[in-house]
């Protein structure tokens, strides 16, 4: 977006602003820093918030279009997920491909959810000359429900989009795919490595109260 700094006014209340913050996941009305601008060319605001978080108080930049209402900031908010129980290699990747769905690189974040997908395979000592294969021999090493051993098939033909120009499974590699890829992986990993640290939480629980 071009901003033409002469065409633009200043504003001491400029728009309500709700995020929720990329550090402490607290969702709120971001709190006014210092004097945000109008863009009369663009219809755009610009400005800067913190999180009213009293214990956080993360410092954002952001931009809103009147006209789409579409609100861009940073730094941006990320999906959350529940990072307990992830082993690091495999964390990293899934971090990294929901990193890049944040900022709108779709293609990068679903190369790196198949990236994810391989991590998990190594991790859990998988064998085959390729990741359909890697991917077949999970469901003799794993216990997950058979609709997640199948959605990981289609995340590996996403994947395979992305990084191929002559693959085509796909009609489109954009945001609605990606968000249903990340929101199909946490299932993955939960399932894999978060499920049986709960249910030890849960019998600890039922312990104490014996």
């Amino acid at each position: 977006m071009n901003t033409k700094v002469s065409h633009t006014l200043s504003h001491g209340n400029g728009p309500k602003i709700v995020l929720a913050c990329p550090e402490c996941r607290h969702k709120g009305v971001f709190e006014i820093i210092g004097t945000d601008i109008y863009d009369q060319v663009n219809k755009t605001w610009l400005g800067q918030r913190r999180c009213p978080n009293d214990n956080c108080f993360t410092h954002i930049f952001y931009i809103l279009n009147n006209s789409t209402n579409k609100l861009y900031s940073y730094p941006q908010t990320t999906i959350e997920f529940n990072r307990e129980g992830i082993p690091e290699k495999i964390l990293a990747a899934f971090e990294e491909a929901v990193k890049c769905h944040s900022i709108g690189c779709h293609i990068a974040s679903a190369i790196m959810i198949r990236k994810t997908l391989e991590e998990i395979s190594n991790k859990e000592g998988t064998t085959g000359k390729n990741l359909k294969e890697k991917l077949k021999g999970l469901g003799n090493k794993i216990t997950i429900p058979k609709e997640l051993m199948d959605g990981m098939d289609d995340l590996r033909l996403l994947g395979n989009d992305a990084a191929h120009v002559e693959a085509n499974t796909f009609e489109q590699i954009g945001n609605q795919e990606i968000e249903i890829s990340i929101e199909f992986t946490k299932e993955i990993l939960k399932a894999t490595y978060q499920y049986e640290g709960l249910l030890n939480k849960l019998r600890s629980l039922r312990k104490n109260a014996e």
